[in-house]
């Protein structure tokens, strides 16, 4: 045990009865403001150096068109207004490309080869 904890022992220890319920608060709010501490995530340096990319970048990373990124911008929680251009999360952009795992065509670099339908009436 800390000297500082050693202390605060001692004194539970020598505390009037009257006066152990403010030292329990007291003890409490220490407590909680320890375990805040603890179980919050302190901003990462990635957080602050995520920025908003265009409909461009971002049709690309995803590998989709961007009239495709217009009419379907809404099913993205990472996508933004700005003014009346449309913007997307750079972070929030990777973390969706890592959650889905999804490799597009146009993400792999290759080509979509045609469907080529045999017709049936031989």
């Amino acid at each position: 045990m800390t000297a500082e904890l050693e202390a605060v022992l001692n004194r539970a220890r020598a505390l009037a009865a009257e006066d152990i319920p403010r030292f329990l608060g007291e003890l409490e709010t220490i407590r909680a403001i320890a375990w805040s501490r603890l179980t919050s995530t302190a901003p990462s340096a990635k957080q602050a150096g995520d920025e908003l990319i265009d409909i461009e970048e971002a049709a690309r990373r995803l590998g989709v068109s961007c009239s495709f990124l217009y009419r379907n911008h809404g099913k993205y929680a990472f996508s933004r207004r700005v003014g009346r251009s449309l913007r997307f999360s750079s972070q929030g952009l990777q973390s969706h490309i890592e959650q889905t795992g999804v490799l597009t065509p146009r993400r792999r670099g290759g080509t979509l080869t045609p469907v080529v339908q045999e017709d049936k009436r031989k």
